[in-house]
Parts: structure tokens; sequence; C-alpha cells
């Protein structure tokens, strides 16, 4: 229902901005049937994955200490400061790597360019009309509402009607380079897999270099080969939207909730911690703790001692402590003191 839901949120979306489908291109009906599955989809897995006890958890409480009273503002502040700093900048990539950092930074913006003028044009939320009196200068329409205009034959209007390939020149820069770690790392290789790791690359390079061959044919070839090649790129896009909610691209939906696991964290910091009941030495916060009890019974793990007391309640060092005891004990014979 969720996911349906989100579906004809959309379908309703795309009929009113674009003045019911006046300022829609139907020649564009295979992306927008496209996005509509792929929108289902991603609604689907979201609302599934948001069900699983520990997910679900981890949603509550974060929106729980995100709204507490008193903290709200700095936690805005917070929230975009890690916005632009996690986000925006990649900075917990940079202090990986920086050749990561650059090749993840050239895919993610160039997708976001891509994205930002592709599904406004093919939903006709955008659009460009000449102006009656001057037939040299374009009109942008927002929803259908006329806003600025500006010269067909001017950089501005070479800049942004180019907007495309200057996103394909991105993500061709860093499909490449992500193929050349993938190649050459011997950790990469080892982890790999084609349908997570490569299919992505190659399926967002053959988007970005048949986008760039329909510019190549309309611009310098007289319009030779463009039904193909439209045709030809129009089954990469669509295939790579039917795949976004099932491979690695759906993580793009899932990594904004690690905000809300960072203030968690963070207030489960600030807050009272539990202590070891073997050393008696704090080693996390109490409701984490509690959190992690509560969660491991939804799933059918009972991990309780005697006396009220949970195997959770001992710090990871003493387990490994514990752990060599007990097998000492197990090798003297004792098994019953175990």
């Amino acid at each position: 229902m969720l996911a349906l839901t989100a579906t004809l949120l959309l379908a309703f979306a795309i009929a009113a901005g674009s003045r019911d489908f006046h300022n829609f291109d139907a020649a564009l009906i295979g992306y927008t049937f496209s996005t509509l599955f792929a929108a289902f989809g991603v609604a689907y897995r979201y609302s599934m994955w948001l069900q699983r006890p520990p997910t679900a958890m981890y949603w509550r409480r974060g929106w729980s200490v995100f709204f507490r009273p008193g903290h709200l503002l700095a936690n805005c502040r917070v929230w975009l400061q890690r916005v632009v700093g996690e986000f925006a900048a990649n900075e917990f990539i940079f202090r990986r790597s920086k050749r990561r950092w650059l090749t993840h930074m050239l895919l993610m913006w160039g997708c976001i360019l891509a994205s930002a003028v592709t599904f406004p044009l093919v939903f006709g939320w955008i659009h460009f009309a000449t102006e009656p009196q001057r037939l040299d200068y374009y009109r942008v329409h927002v929803f259908g509402i006329p806003t600025f205009s500006f010269p067909i034959e001017s950089w501005f209007g070479f800049l942004l009607f180019h907007a495309l390939v200057w996103a394909s020149f991105l993500v061709i820069a860093g499909c490449l380079m992500a193929l050349r770690r993938r190649l050459r790392d011997a950790g990469a290789q080892a982890l790999q897999q084609f349908a997570e790791d490569w299919a992505p690359l190659i399926l967002l390079f053959a988007i970005s270099v048949t986008g760039l061959m329909l510019t190549a044919s309309y611009t310098w070839m007289k319009g030779y080969g463009y039904e193909f090649l439209a045709i030809l790129h129009a089954v990469t896009v669509i295939a790579t939207l039917i795949w976004l909610p099932f491979g690695k691209f759906f993580h793009i939906f899932q990594r904004p909730a690690q905000l809300g696991v960072n203030f968690y964290h963070e207030v489960g910091g600030k807050e009272t911690q539990a202590q070891c009941l073997r050393c008696g030495k704090p080693f996390a916060s109490q409701m984490h703790l509690q959190d992690l009890i509560t969660v491991e019974k939804q799933l059918g793990f009972d991990y309780e001692l005697d006396a009220g007391r949970h195997y959770q309640q001992v710090c990871p060092a003493c387990r490994r402590a514990l752990l060599g005891l007990s097998q000492g004990l197990v090798w003297k014979g004792n098994s019953q003191d175990v």
C-alpha cells in the first residue's frame, strides 16, 4: 500500500505539474512508466527495510532524539552541517582515500545534475517556449508558470542546453576511475560482485556514452543514426530505472538514514552509560543496550543470564576474557563450572 501510494502520488504530480499533460511529451512515455515502476520498487523495498526490527528501532529512536525538546535547533544546525559535509562533500570518503573521494564526487554530482535536468523535462514540469515578440528568446516555464527568458544563442543557453553533456563527462570520468580501481585493487577484486560492483558502472557508462552519441549525431552528423541511438539510449535508461530498486543504487535512498543513527549515538553518549557486569567499567549507552536487548528478543535470540542479568551487559573485552576462561575450564575437565 505504501508503494502504491507513492506511485500514485508521483503520477498525480506528473499530471498536475504538466498541466493535465498539456506540456507532456508523449515520446517520453517509456521513461515515465519506468520511473513510476522505479518509484514503486523503491518505496516497497524501503518500507520493507524499515520493518526490520534493527532498522525500525534506529528509525524510531533517530527521530525521537532529533525532535527532543530543547535540542531541536542544535540538531537542525548539526544536521545541516552533516548534509553539507558528509553528503555534498563526501568527507567520510575523503578521509579514506583522495582518489576514491574524487571518483565518488564525479559520479554523484554527475548523476545529480543529470537527474535534476532529466526528470523535470520528462515529467513536463519544465519546458521552453519561444517569446511571441522575440523568436530568438526562450522563456522557461516551471509547472506551466512563465519565469525568466534568455537568448537562445548565448553562453547561458549553450551551458543550459548541454547540461546533460557536462553530466555525462562527469559520470564517464567517475566510471573510468572506478573501473580502474576494480581492475587494479586486489582488495576490491577479492570482494567485488558483478551485480553489485560492475553492473552499476556499466549502466551509468552506457547511459552517458549513448547520450553523448545523440548529441554528436544532431550536432555534427546531421542526424545520422539518430533514431537508432535514441532507442539505444532509451533502453539503457529504462533498464537502469527498472533495476534501480534492486541493485546497489538502492543505497542512495538508504544512506540518508545514517544521519539518524549518528544523532542516536551522540545522544546516547551524553546520557547514562551501562556498566559491565564483570569489570564495572562503562562501555555503551544504557539506551543503546536496552534497545539492543529488545531487538534481539524480537529476532528470537535469548541471551538472558541468571538473576535478571543479560549477556549484553558484559563489555566486549570481558566477553573475550570469559571465552578464554571458559575454554580453560573445559580443557581442565571442569565443564560443570562453565
